[in-house]
């Protein structure tokens, strides 16, 4: 079945995509992703702050590990059943492999738009990542079937790809990275009230003391939860932890541990933050002016 062909069924109806199709489009969505994380650095994440969770520009270079599995749900998800609505759609003019950019395109918008409607995503932040994610596999496709890669050969290339790519885009991050830059916030700026999910809010008095309201907070030694949430009075103090300041909230009571919330943010709107739990997938909670 070649790709600069319209399948016909016997009763005329376009065949499904075959294995080795799905096989070349998996392993050319494994590809593009180190493409995709490096620009979506530079549009999105450059400059902002890592939030302690670690990983640094060379984070880029642990996605081989994962990018096999991220490109058969990708190329699942969208590039075949793009490659069905492409064969099914009533406009039959022009080449298939055209016909089958658009599909993907509307697969990758649709995908957007159930993710507003489910999680809350913002469609103009993921309908064109979502859409523009399935243009490359399908251009690189027609070409690649006629070369008839397949089975491990296509994969073996693809990791060659992945690693270059990876490493490439490590070093280019390193390269031009735009180091974040917390608020310097004196006393008087951190005084106040910070307010979080659930009810939380922590009072911070010119004089060092502190009020708490279902605050998180550090859990008391033996437990096995990331964190507490406290309520009462306590102290604060500044604290320098590497090259970040913040303040150590202490408790007078007996709930929870001293906990070490960072500065975060910008000067408009600046936040304290603390990461409880794994620093990779831990709990992060967030905690802004009033």
């Amino acid at each position: 079945m070649g790709w600069g062909t319209e399948p016909e069924a016997a009763e005329g109806r376009p065949l499904p995509w075959s294995n080795d199709e799905w096989n070349v489009a998996a392993a050319l969505c494994a590809t593009q992703l180190p493409l995709m994380w490096l620009a979506w650095w530079f549009f999105v994440g450059a400059g902002q702050d890592d939030h302690g969770r670690g990983g640094g520009a060379f984070g880029v270079l642990c996605l081989p590990l994962v990018l096999p599995l991220l490109g058969v749900v990708h190329s699942s998800a969208q590039i075949m059943p793009a490659a069905t609505l492409a064969r099914l759609l009533p406009c039959r003019s022009g080449p298939e492999w055209a016909r089958h950019v658009v599909a993907s395109v509307l697969v990758g918008a649709g995908w957007a738009v159930l993710g507003h409607l489910v999680w809350g995503w913002s469609p103009r932040d993921t309908v064109p990542w979502f859409a523009g994610a399935g243009i490359l596999p399908v251009l690189f496709l027609a070409p690649l079937r006629r070369r008839a890669w397949g089975g491990w050969s296509v994969w073996l290339r693809s990791a060659g790809a992945c690693f270059v790519l990876s490493v490439a885009g490590g070093l280019a991050v390193a390269a031009l990275a735009d180091e974040y830059e917390p608020p310097a916030l004196s006393d008087g700026q951190l005084a106040g009230e910070w307010r979080g999910d659930h009810g939380a809010v922590l009072r911070l008095a010119p004089g060092g003391r502190a009020g708490l309201t279902r605050v998180p907070s550090r859990p008391d030694f033996g437990t096995y939860r990331d964190y507490t949430r406290c309520s009462g009075t306590g102290t604060w103090t500044r604290n320098l932890s590497g090259d970040r300041e913040g303040v150590v909230v202490r408790l007078d009571g007996d709930c929870g541990e001293e906990t070490s919330w960072t500065i975060g943010g910008s000067e408009r709107s600046p936040e304290l933050f603390a990461l409880f739990g794994d620093p990779d997938a831990g709990d992060l909670l967030f905690l802004t002016r009033n």
